[in-house]
């Protein structure tokens, strides 16, 4: 018996120990709870009970040289729905008809769809915003937003690029810098209770957005209207296909101007330049778009034609294969192999220096450079010179050189090189080698972007771009500028000759794959001062109808540009 009760007494003692200790666990869990984790788990109970709505960041603006605006935000308003915190679903129904212009149909669907949110139409107009949030319907929210807008329409548009509906970068500088621009949305916090309904007189908690930065860019306005005017205004007399203008500054490769005429409307990217109305598939206007919302001077290559003569004559002067006072003989043409390979002037300059060679763009000349050479040397100054490597401006789709293969440059690919045929570049490429060889032999990188910038106008970043030197010597580039101001001066540049300005350049006329379609190409490359080069202008025309030599054409071009920016670049 008193076993039994010994027994029993230790049975209950373990019990009651046991029980203890759960309690002490449960005090103790508790306690963890209510004041270690209160934060965490009272944050994630405010949160079931918080409708989230994001408040857009005002995304950074696009500055030229000067400070002018050329991207900046339009405020408009994002409409949404939420079905729980509907109470009178026709009338708001109603009102998204009347005010959005939208159907019945579609209201009805977005109102009377069962989610936490539902967005109806984004990008509505300010006023319209306004006008919707006078009704006072309950479940109807009108959040601000912001669009792009581009106060100057079609300017510089493949440069400037565009953004989505989301304010995301998708073309051109907006998509390189998107980064910097795009800034960090906002939130409204809205407490409502289970069902999902707002609880009244709770308020609302707002997480502020953070704009992005503006970003300075080297393009200057100004010289780029100057350069789109002259643009169109060959395109329309010539009838030509489109004309693409570069204007850059050869000692730094900032750009001031990239045109690529016929341009598009920035505040309508959607809508195909010339439309005529006329009703295409949905893939055919999308290929459509893309080659209207295509760089030219960057995603395009060409045959460069006589414009790559200064790389050829660079080259040759680099090798030591050639001197000013060198003689050549020119009967009209050449024979390389089995071909008879003719000069512009098919009868002939005669006897002449390879100074007044280059002067005459003469053909013959630089076949002989090219021959002196060899495949393997020119090659070499190819890769020297950085024609085999992108340019790495910082837009995106820049195309790389199309060349022959060292082992595949026989005597008659090694003639039609040496004058500019049988491989092409982009004319982003001809002007950063070019520059190199007038600057003194620095290759620089062509780019816009100069610095990002906070709404207080604090430098918050400048960026750098990489450079390689010793691309060419200075006396080849010395010898280099002075044989190009000849061109212009006294040679087949003259129509870019402008009285009180010193100004090089090379003029250029190329046949379009294939030749049986008989399409041009006619091109000029210019820079002043001759001596000091600051600014280097390639105008290329492409298809012009009736007269296509570059010198004829383009030149004059290059000369209206020159007369308009150089003054206005020595204020």
């Amino acid at each position: 018996m008193y076993r039994n009760k010994t027994f029993n007494r230790k049975k209950v003692m373990i019990v009651f120990v046991a029980v203890f200790f759960i309690m002490m666990f449960l005090i103790g869990r508790l306690v963890y709870l209510m004041i270690f984790c209160s934060e965490y788990y009272g944050n994630k109970a405010e949160n079931l009970h918080e409708r989230e709505r994001d408040i857009k960041a005002a995304r950074g603006k696009l500055l030229d040289a000067n400070g002018t605006v050329l991207a900046t935000n339009k405020s408009v308003c994002t409409i949404s729905v939420i079905h729980n915190q509907m109470e009178e679903p026709e009338k708001a129904i109603a009102m998204l008809v009347k005010e959005l212009g939208i159907s019945e149909e579609t209201a009805r669907k977005r109102v009377e769809k069962v989610s936490s949110i539902e967005r109806v139409k984004t990008n509505v107009a300010k006023e319209t915003g306004d006008a919707i949030r006078a009704y006072g319907l309950s479940g109807v929210k009108v959040d601000e937003d912001y669009k792009r807008y581009y106060p100057y329409g079609t300017l510089a548009s493949k440069v400037l690029g565009f953004t989505g509906a989301d304010n995301q970068g998708i073309l051109g500088l907006e998509v390189k810098y998107d980064e910097y621009l795009q800034g960090t949305n906002g939130k409204i916090l809205t407490l409502t209770d289970a069902r999902g309904i707002e609880i009244e007189n709770a308020g609302e908690s707002r997480l502020e957005p953070v704009n992005g930065y503006d970003l300075c860019l080297s393009l200057d306005r100004n010289i780029q209207m100057y350069c789109e005017q002259a643009a169109k205004k060959v395109c329309t007399k010539k009838s030509a296909d489109s004309v693409s203008v570069i204007v850059m500054n050869p000692q730094n490769g900032e750009l001031m101007a990239m045109v690529n005429y016929p341009e598009f409307d920035l505040n309508d990217p959607f809508t195909l330049v010339g439309d005529t109305g006329e009703s295409v598939s949905a893939e055919e206007k999308q290929n459509l778009l893309n080659k209207m919302w295509r760089n030219q001077c960057i995603s395009d290559t060409y045959e460069p034609g006589s414009t790559f003569k200064i790389i050829t004559a660079a080259a040759a002067l680099e090798e030591g294969v050639v001197k000013l006072d060198d003689t050549f003989y020119c009967p009209g043409y050449k024979i390389v192999e089995d071909r008879r390979i003719r000069c512009a002037r098919t009868t002939g300059h005669g006897a002449e220096t390879f100074e007044t060679g280059i002067m005459n763009s003469c053909n013959p000349v630089f076949m002989e450079l090219g021959e002196r050479l060899g495949a393997e040397n020119f090659a070499g100054y190819f890769k020297q010179f950085g024609l085999l490597s992108k340019t790495n401006i910082d837009l995106p789709g820049e195309a790389g050189t199309i060349m022959h293969k060292t082992e595949n440059i026989g005597p008659v690919e090694l003639a039609t090189i040496s004058f500019g045929q049988s491989f092409q570049i982009t004319p982003i490429q001809l002007v950063t080698t070019v520059s190199s060889i007038i600057n003194g032999g620095t290759r620089v990188t062509p780019h816009f972007g100069v610095s990002v910038q906070d709404a207080d106008g604090n430098t918050v970043k400048t960026f750098s771009y990489e450079t390689h030197g010793n691309i060419c010597t200075a006396e080849t580039s010395e010898t280099m500028r002075y044989l190009l101001e000849k061109v212009v001066s006294e040679g087949t540049g003259k129509n870019a000759k402008i009285e009180g300005f010193s100004i090089g350049g090379k003029t250029a006329t190329s046949q379009t794959l294939p030749r049986s379609d008989h399409k041009y190409i006619s091109s000029f490359l210019g820079f002043a001062p001759a001596d000091n080069p600051q600014v280097l202008v390639l105008v290329v025309i492409h298809n012009p109808q009736g007269i296509y030599y570059g010198g004829t054409i383009a030149a004059p071009v290059a000369k209206e540009i020159f007369e308009n920016i150089l003054p206005y670049l020595d204020k």
